[in-house]
């Protein structure tokens, strides 16, 4: 089982927390073609190393926050706000191919 560090409550137990789906998803324009739509709702990228992830504290203070952790180690490297970028350290860290 993962610990994973609330900015607010500090470590705790995966099993309190949701995972939220991939972070920094920009949507596209409203004019955008089917296309472009369907991959906005359906293409997901499943890397092999450095994901950053939008997570919830559902079992505490139910605050959202970004995560990125390496998927090959389930090792968090990264926990930010909400609104801020990817630490450097993450992204540096690259997709792990």
């Amino acid at each position: 089982m993962m610990l994973i560090e609330c900015p607010w409550c500090g470590p705790r137990p995966e099993n309190e927390f949701n995972c939220g789906g991939t972070s920094h998803i920009q949507r596209p324009a409203l004019d955008c073609s089917d296309a472009e739509w369907g991959d906005y709702l359906f293409g997901r990228a499943n890397p092999c190393g450095v994901h950053a992830e939008r997570w919830r504290h559902s079992y505490g203070c139910s605050h959202w926050f970004n995560l990125a952790r390496d998927t090959r180690t389930h090792t968090v490297l990264a926990v930010y706000g909400i609104c801020d970028p990817m630490p450097a350290l993450a992204a540096a860290t690259g997709d792990g191919a």
